[in-house]
């Protein structure tokens, strides 16, 4: 059954199984989960785009220190004036007093004006070129071409996400490596840079075979993957290796606050929502009061990365108080379906569940006196007896 495992991906990293561990960021991503889901065999991901270059080339540093594996940092590509808004003071306070009545509930001060509401985005590539890491992926675009001749040249591969079969195009005429085409199921946020998120809307299912269809890079399966099913499914319709979010979000080694994966464990955990409120940028997650209160001010919220960085100041408080119906609780649709709780039980259990599902599928295509082997060809996935 280990067929499975033999993919444009596996074979162009030196990977033992084709998952990729999705990248999260504000804080959520550690070098612990990064380097346990590399030593387990598939690629592990941090998201960098909250640090500095300088930051940046220390993170890479530690994951080294913890596995000689390759390993992805992923950014966030500037959009929609993230790299510098034009927001006045008075633009600001605004902002501010929408957020001011829960500041007040957490005994929190309201928090002045920074220079910046985010690290330069020429910093940080500066500084992943440097760390020089195996895999460059990144959201909401695409780098510019002198940034993609560089990777070509430090031989980094690049891996852009998608959210519509054009994204995937543009990403491919680009010359970027590989392509995750990444359906609305998934938790965190949503990445499109072609058209508006809410219009970006399309289910895994319906995306990654139109993705496949659509371009010559190979195309990694995301959104609502938690199991060895979903893996299956995801190869069959042509992809060459899963990303999965949500399943690593909540294990032990991820830098999510307890409070966070106990949500992800819950009944809470079936309802899920896109909301604005947290970032200024369409997103999932566990629904909650401060995402409900907002939606009747939806026009006040700040654009990303200002409203992120004002929610940002609350969210401390609001984990050291478990007020969870005051923090984001990022989860993909998935959520449900998560049993595990450390990376190397999620990823052995995961490629257990891969083989007993092809196991299924043979056993219902293949005379039972015939041996099959499931196989992936390019943009083809087959059951040969």
């Amino acid at each position: 059954m280990s067929r499975w495992k033999t993919t444009a991906l596996t074979q162009r990293l030196g990977l033992a199984a084709p998952i990729v561990q999705g990248p999260f960021g504000g804080g959520l991503s550690s070098v612990a989960l990064t380097a346990a889901v590399c030593e387990s065999g598939g690629l592990g991901s941090f998201g960098v785009h909250h640090l500095t270059g300088a930051q940046i080339e220390e993170t890479a540093q530690a994951i080294r220190l913890k596995t000689k594996r390759p390993f992805a940092l992923n950014l966030w590509v500037p959009h929609e004036n993230s790299e510098d808004p034009p927001l006045t003071d008075p633009q600001f306070e605004q902002h501010l007093s929408l957020l001011a009545p829960y500041f007040k509930e957490l005994g929190e001060p309201l928090p002045t004006r920074p220079e910046r509401f985010s690290p330069r985005y020429e910093d940080q590539v500066a500084g992943l070129l440097a760390a020089r890491p195996a895999v460059f992926s990144f959201v909401f675009g695409i780098p510019s071409p002198d940034i993609l001749r560089q990777c070509k040249a430090l031989d980094i591969v690049t891996v852009g996400a998608a959210t519509t079969p054009e994204e995937a195009m543009a990403l491919d005429s680009a010359g970027v490596d590989m392509v995750v085409a990444t359906g609305f199921e998934a938790g965190g946020h949503r990445v499109s840079f072609l058209r508006p998120p809410e219009n970006s809307l399309t289910g895994t299912l319906a995306l990654i075979p139109q993705v496949v269809d659509a371009i010559k890079a190979p195309v990694i399966a995301a959104g609502g993957i938690a199991d060895g099913r979903g893996i299956a499914a995801a190869l069959a319709l042509g992809a060459q290796g899963v990303q999965i979010g949500t399943a690593f979000l909540a294990c032990v080694e991820s830098s999510a606050s307890d409070i966070h994966r106990q949500k992800l464990f819950s009944p809470d955990a079936r309802y899920t929502a896109l909301t604005r409120a947290f970032s200024g940028r369409l997103a999932r997650g566990i629904e909650n009061r401060f995402m409900n209160e907002l939606k009747a001010h939806e026009g006040g919220i700040a654009p990303y990365p200002v409203q992120n960085w004002l929610t940002g100041q609350l969210k401390p408080a609001a984990i050291a108080q478990g007020r969870t119906d005051l923090m984001s609780l990022w989860s993909g649709q998935a959520a449900p379906l998560l049993r595990h709780r450390d990376a190397r039980s999620l990823m052995q259990a995961l490629q257990q569940q891969t083989d007993d599902a092809l196991r299924r599928v043979a056993g219902s295509v293949c005379p039972s006196n015939r041996t099959c082997l499931m196989t992936t060809h390019g943009d083809r996935f087959t059951v040969e007896a």
